[in-house]
């Protein structure tokens, strides 16, 4: 490292700070990473930016346990956070099946990252890894939610590269002299977002005339911001499980509203569809008597009268 400073790097570190400036000195900050060189970069100028705000940075490596070979790579990135001064803590993890793999493999990641009771929590997901994201959603045909992608800040966790791209990340590593891992799931074809990213995208932009990741990551921000606005008008809604109350609500409010009924009532929020919502839809718009609708998260919503009314699964069905 040396020279003047690169452009991607002071980027990055911007991004770092912008993303932590309500944080007060002192403030505890852990940093996901796995190897990669998005995650290393993001260590990277995070070590900078915690060095000058006096935060008190840590990183934690995940193991997902899911190639041979894994506590080597969790190792050798202990170890390329020591040249940066970032204490770092690798901890293994058994990942379960529910939902597939990557979702499990995320689930499972979060779990470690959310115990580690930090005021802040960064991620290395770049535009590239949003605009994949967004694609994803396209093809489940999944709705707004879904095709709003990654917000820069849920709950403990931030994202600050969502507007770096992944050569810059490469580049910051190079600026600092460090070796990322490449893992060999990005490159596998049996997984979709592999083929997004080797495949789609790079078709897309040559078709298109290129700028494609970027103009779907304005989509995101832009559904994202729709979607933001509607859930607070949402939250707003007195009596949501009244249905003269639901029916007077244009469709996307409502199904706004019975969605967070549902999930307040305990339905599973990973696994609820706009299918689901469709058929609570139904007991307002088009109602004949339907049984109980069944949600996942043995959660039930039956129509009684002109009122919504959710419970717990009977075990007979």
């Amino acid at each position: 490292m040396g020279g003047a400073l690169d452009p991607a790097v002071a980027t990055g570190r911007n991004l770092v700070r912008a993303a932590l400036a309500d944080l007060s000195p002192g403030s505890r900050v852990v940093v996901g990473v796995s190897g990669g060189a998005d995650s290393l970069a993001l260590a990277a100028v995070s070590a900078f930016v915690a060095d000058r705000e006096t935060y008190d940075l840590r990183a934690v490596i995940v193991d997902h346990q899911l190639q041979d070979g894994s506590a080597a790579v969790a190792s050798g990135a202990a170890k390329q956070l020591a040249t940066l001064g970032v204490p770092a803590e690798i901890v293994s993890v058994e990942v379960g099946r529910r939902g597939g793999p990557e979702a499990a493999a995320r689930a499972a990641r979060y779990s470690v990252l959310e115990a580690e009771n930090a005021d802040a929590v960064l991620l290395a997901h770049t535009l590239d890894d949003q605009a994949e994201t967004v694609l994803l959603g396209l093809g489940r045909g999944s709705g707004p939610r879904s095709l709003a992608g990654m917000s820069a800040a849920s709950g403990v966790f931030r994202r600050p590269f969502l507007a770096l791209r992944r050569a810059d990340t490469e580049q910051i590593c190079r600026f600092h002299d460090l070796e990322w891992w490449t893992d060999p799931h990005n490159s596998d074809p049996a997984y979709r977002r592999s083929r997004i990213r080797a495949d789609l995208l790079p078709m897309l932009e040559d078709v298109l005339g290129g700028g494609v990741a970027e103009a779907l990551a304005r989509t995101a921000d832009q559904l994202r911001a729709d979607g933001d606005l509607l859930d607070s008008l949402a939250a707003a809604v007195d009596n949501p499980r009244d249905v003269p109350t639901l029916t007077q609500l244009p469709a996307a409010l409502r199904s706004r509203v019975l969605r967070r009924a549902a999930l307040e009532a305990g339905a599973d929020p990973s696994a609820l569809t706009a299918a689901h919502l469709a058929e609570l839809d139904r007991l307002i718009t088009d109602w004949h008597g339907q049984q109980r609708i069944e949600l996942p998260g043995a959660i039930a919503c039956t129509r009684v009268g002109d009122a919504l009314t959710f419970a717990v699964t009977p075990v007979a069905g």
